[in-house]
């Protein structure tokens, strides 16, 4: 099944480095049988889009934990990338979570780099929303208009994508 793990900066390193990353909870998103039932239209393209942005707003979630503790987030060289992340990769038969949402999956192992089919990274221009967003991701949650606006500006950017095999690169100029 395909997946889209969310990421920060710091994460795709560790996946490079090792092979292999744990992600937050072995949380993943998917086009689960729950997704296709809650869109009474759709395509699997258009669900997977659907998908992986749930795993672009987990990111921010992950980045804006990772500035709390400075332990997992996009810190690099003493600077914050703030810029979402998100891994597609293909994995065999991730435990289904409607419980948690409709797109959710937990992932039973480690995701190794050769199961990764693609990265998917924002670009530099979208830093300035990516920043905004993260510090009112909770808000927006909560039904603030303001922050859900803000958030918006950040999710309107598209993330870029890479082939696996150009990660090192990608990570050597960010």
């Amino acid at each position: 099944m395909r997946v889209y793990v969310p990421a920060t900066v710091a994460m795709l390193r560790t996946l490079v480095a090792d092979g292999e990353f744990h992600p937050v909870s072995r949380t993943a998103f998917a086009v689960t049988p729950t997704l296709r039932e809650s869109y009474s239209s759709g395509d699997d393209e258009e669900l997977a889009e659907v998908a992986m942005n749930e795993a672009a707003r987990a990111s921010l979630r992950l980045i804006a934990a990772g500035l709390e503790d400075e332990k997992d987030g996009g810190v690099v060289d003493g600077g914050v990338v703030h810029r979402r992340a998100v891994i597609a990769a293909d994995v065999d038969d991730p435990k289904l979570r409607p419980d948690l949402d409709d797109a959710v999956v937990r992932l039973k192992e480690p995701l190794l780099l050769s199961q990764v089919a693609s990265i998917h990274v924002d670009l530099e221009a979208a830093e300035t929303a990516v920043e905004k967003a993260i510090a009112v991701i909770d808000a927006a949650d909560m039904g603030d208009p303001d922050a859900e606006f803000v958030l918006g500006d950040a999710e309107d950017h598209i993330l870029a994508w890479y082939a696996t095999q150009e990660l090192p690169f990608l990570l050597e100029f960010l």
